[in-house]
């Protein structure tokens, strides 16, 4: 059992001796690439030896059980530990998704509904928001629409996080967070008291690194500027500051207004624009897999819902993977990692049935 760990045992010495060269930093792209892996091997390695040392005590038990009570005593907890300690071994040799260990870029959009869809997305990204800084990630509003009576038309979010595991990553958490969000509650403008039904779309992009990780040629560039509209001050209201960059060979579009200065919006737009292109990439990929990733829904029909926020039963449910709690209340005040955890749980029970098959 566990035979292809080896290899791994090999490629971790092999990436510690590396780390402790410092001449390897003077690449601080490929440092990060190595302390990312090594991260991650890292508990497979401490599994692994877990597993191994409950290995060799179950059989020095055994071969005592018959000459010391003690011993044979202890085979049924040995053999229970070693079964836990296998099981874990095999879910951190599930393949990850390689963008698990990337900062991501948020987006939410009201959808169906209005005024209360906006107002709904407004919600959501505080959720997201107390949700990151639980775990001690850092958020940064890129673009934001605002709607009349508050809330967000569609605003996008960068979050970073703090830890070079991948099973820690921002993306590998959030991934499962793309798709339509439906609300039922009581609108703010409904005097009668009726319950409404509305909808927000998520969608979560894996950020690039860094700028020379993906190459865009500038002849795949179409830029446009024009005068930013709606709320932002006189000078952004009254020069040519919004960008709309599009990507031709992928009909990939862009537009930024946020910032006063066109330049600003250009760098907030090709770091959006960068991580759309990997996600496209990314979805390429699994197509041409045999097991493909589910990919997330990107639409805003509400027919193609994965959460259901009931309001008045204070009530939060995952149709997805079946979680439903009455904490909705909790949840929208960043307590959002039993459904999160649902969701991994899910994927990883799909991924482990696959190798089996």
């Amino acid at each position: 059992m566990f035979e292809s760990v080896q290899g791994l045992l090999d490629e971790h010495d092999s990436i510690q001796a590396q780390l402790g060269d410092p001449a390897v930093y003077a690449d601080q792209r490929l440092a990060r690439k190595l302390g990312r892996r090594s991260a991650q091997l890292n508990g497979i390695v401490d599994a692994y030896h877990k597993w191994e040392g409950l290995r060799d005590d179950l059989a020095a038990a055994k071969e005592m059980a018959a000459e010391d009570p003690e011993f044979a005593a202890e085979v049924p907890e040995l053999e229970a530990s070693l079964e836990v300690a296998a099981a874990k071994l095999r879910r951190l040799l599930i393949p990850r998704d390689p963008d698990d260990a990337r900062n991501v870029i948020l987006e939410v959009k009201g959808g169906e509904g209005g005024d209360e869809a906006a107002l709904f997305a407004g919600d959501l990204l505080r959720m997201y928001t107390r949700y990151a800084e639980s775990r001690g990630w850092k958020t940064e509003i890129i673009s934001a629409t605002e709607s009349d009576l508050g809330g967000y038309k569609d605003v996008q979010m960068a979050v970073k996080g703090n830890s070079n595991d991948p099973a820690e990553g921002v993306y590998a958490r959030l991934k499962f967070e793309g798709g339509v969000h439906r609300v039922q509650r009581v609108p703010v403008t409904e005097s009668q008291g009726r319950i409404h039904t509305s909808a927000a779309g998520v969608l979560v992009l894996p950020e690039v690194d860094e700028p020379e990780e993906l190459e865009i040629n500038q002849n795949d560039l179409k830029i446009d500027v024009y005068r930013s509209s709606g709320p932002g001050g006189q000078s952004v209201n009254t020069t040519d500051s919004a960008v709309r960059i599009t990507h031709l060979p992928t009909g990939i579009v862009v537009a930024m207004q946020n910032e006063k200065s066109q330049l600003q919006n250009r760098e907030a737009g090709m770091r959006v624009l960068r991580a759309r292109i990997l996600a496209h990439q990314q979805e390429q990929i699994d197509a041409a897999n045999s097991e493909q990733r589910k990919s997330q829904i990107r639409t805003m029909d509400r027919s193609e819902r994965i959460r259901t926020y009931n309001y008045p039963e204070n009530r939060i449910a995952d149709h997805r993977t079946g979680y439903k709690a009455y904490n909705l209340d909790q949840v929208m005040n960043g307590d959002l990692e039993p459904v999160i955890q649902s969701a991994i749980e899910m994927d990883e029970q799909a991924r482990l049935d696959a190798i089996g098959d």
